[in-house]
């Protein structure tokens, strides 16, 4: 597949992304059965996984979505930008963050830090990839449904400056 200027093989097929997308979801369904937890998706990246994983999850529950900018092309710019911030009130509630990838951990370190500071009961992560060879920050993601070598991806939301978002599919930067 060619995105832009850079071409890209297969990687993650859909239904392996549908496979660990409801495996999040029963976990997050028993985690929280006593509770009824506000949903936080973080735009652009996470919509489609936000709202696969949204679809199996059979609790009392809000969900919500911020908009963040951290990347320019096809590298981290190390500085988190809000670009559209949260309405709900999140003082001792419990949240989870809906993420598409954790790589460096910016934007999730920064993310945890407003929420925790916002006064939640609890915050939690979960994120469909997570790059722990490229993990910068210290940042726990509880719910992962896969690791991945340091390696770009598009698809499934996940974009190449702005584009290649719209596949159910996952694809790797070709080597």
């Amino acid at each position: 597949m060619k995105v832009k200027d850079k071409n890209f093989v297969s990687y993650l097929s859909e239904e392996e992304i549908q496979k660990a997308t409801k495996r999040l979801a029963s976990q997050l369904n028993k985690d929280y059965k006593e509770t009824k937890p506000l949903f936080i998706a973080i735009l652009n990246g996470s919509f489609m996984f936000a709202s696969d994983l949204f679809k199996e999850i059979k609790l009392e529950c809000e969900i919500s979505f911020i908009k963040l900018s951290s990347y320019d092309e096809m590298s981290s710019t190390g500085n988190v930008l809000e670009l559209i911030g949260l309405n709900e009130n999140v003082f001792h509630r419990d949240v989870v963050i809906i993420e598409d990838i954790v790589d460096t951990g910016n934007t999730m370190k920064n993310v945890l830090e407003q929420f925790k500071d916002r006064g939640v009961k609890s915050v939690e992560v979960v994120s469909l990839l997570i790059k722990p060879e490229a993990l910068a920050n210290d940042v726990e993601v509880k719910y992962v449904g896969f690791e991945i070598p340091n390696k770009f991806v598009v698809g499934y939301g996940l974009d190449y400056d702005g584009f290649g978002r719209n596949t159910k599919a996952i694809y790797q930067l070709k080597s």
